[in-house]
């Protein structure tokens, strides 16, 4: 089983879920990453969470995001610090 510290937000009238990956994250496939985020809006929602799983993870000083087009200008004013600071659930997968 794999543990995620998340953070369940409501933000701009949507629910979120963002999971904080390691940096190494950054280095798989889009297809590795697109299976990821699927995997775990599985889990999330079999975990009875509602809302979108956006993965965030940092690589050369930045902090990346998958989430949907119209979240990513809230995603981009977002520091790494934020998210973590965020965090205030757990969810198990597996």
């Amino acid at each position: 089983m794999s543990k995620f510290k998340i953070a369940h937000i409501k933000e701009q009238g949507q629910q979120m879920i963002i999971i904080p990956l390691d940096n190494n994250f950054h280095h798989k496939t889009s297809s590795q990453q697109s299976d990821t985020q699927t995997a775990l809006q599985s889990c999330a929602s079999n975990a009875g969470l509602a809302g979108t799983v956006v993965l965030v993870w940092q690589n050369g000083g930045r902090m990346h995001f998958i989430a949907p087009k119209p979240w990513h200008p809230f995603f981009r004013t977002l520091s790494w610090n934020s998210v973590i600071s965020s965090l205030n659930k757990e969810l198990t997968c597996g």
